[in-house]
């Protein structure tokens, strides 16, 4: 396992669980192949149902299902990390799913949990395009930052990218690396989606691994895509701007310490 090389993975989900696992196997296979020991998927990277309600049918119970036996057999097959983009986990209600992103050592047990916390609850451009994700998603309440052969790790997803008071917390826990699958708009990617990650690495002077959902979906969604890895002086290193690809991105912490010294903005916060 190479602890310096990570990858990004972008998709184009479909409503077909078993045709994004044999998606999602081939692209991890290729970022396996090119030296990567940390692999992120993107935001509902297994279902991207042709309504919202498809995800809840879906749904898994922690420890068991096809989709998390299949994060747990990639990263143990491949000897990776696997952040496993989101997936529909039980609920306290229902009729509701918690947006669970699940990471895996490179033996295959998950070792990390976070339930999304910020819901995509929007009408945007005049209600041309309207999400309530609330209607079938509970949200999370933790913030997530782990030990990784890659450093402290701070685990996000998707709208959650515009709260950075969500990653000053993340820092306070000695965050040295953000992984964020998402599946940004294409309307919001355009106005929003590089602007966010690159200021989020800046301002916490850390690497960005930001898996993207990418293309057209047959619910009729479009999505930005524009996967990165950006570096802590806010260096976009790799990127794929659409489609099914990977991107691939070297972690330096000695630069990541380097650069925290010769601009020590963190322990300058008054607030």
């Amino acid at each position: 396992m190479n602890q310096n090389r990570v990858a990004a993975i972008q998709m184009a989900s479909g409503p077909n669980v078993n045709a994004n696992l044999l998606e999602a196997e081939r692209l991890i296979g290729k970022a396996v192949d090119a030296g990567a020991g940390m692999v992120v998927l993107p935001e509902n990277f297994a279902i991207m149902g042709l309504n919202e309600q498809d995800k809840v049918s879906n749904r898994e119970q922690e420890g068991s299902g096809p989709i998390q036996g299949f994060l747990a057999q990639q990263a143990k097959k491949h000897g990776v990390w696997l952040v496993g983009g989101t997936i529909p986990m039980v609920a306290g209600s229902e009729n509701k799913v918690l947006a669970a992103c699940l990471v895996y050592n490179n033996a295959g047990v998950c070792v990390a949990r976070y339930n999304k916390m910020h819901l995509f609850d929007v009408s945007l451009e005049g209600g041309t395009e309207k999400y309530t994700e609330s209607e079938t998603i509970e949200h999370g309440d933790n913030v997530v930052v782990i030990d990784s052969p890659f450093g402290r790790m701070g685990v996000a997803v998707c709208y959650d990218l515009r709260f950075p008071e969500m990653f000053r917390q993340m820092l306070d826990q000695g965050m040295e690396l953000l992984v964020l699958p998402a599946a940004f708009t294409a309307i919001t990617g355009k106005a929003h989606w590089e602007v966010l990650v690159r200021a989020r690495a800046i301002e916490n002077l850390c690497y960005v691994v930001a898996a993207a959902q990418g293309g057209y979906h047959l619910n009729g969604r479009e999505t930005h895509g524009d996967s990165m890895v950006v570096n802590p002086w806010g260096v976009v290193i790799d990127r794929l701007p659409r489609g099914s690809g990977v991107v691939i991105a070297d972690i330096d912490r000695s630069q990541l310490a380097s650069i925290r010294r010769s601009l020590p903005a963190i322990s300058h916060r008054r607030i």
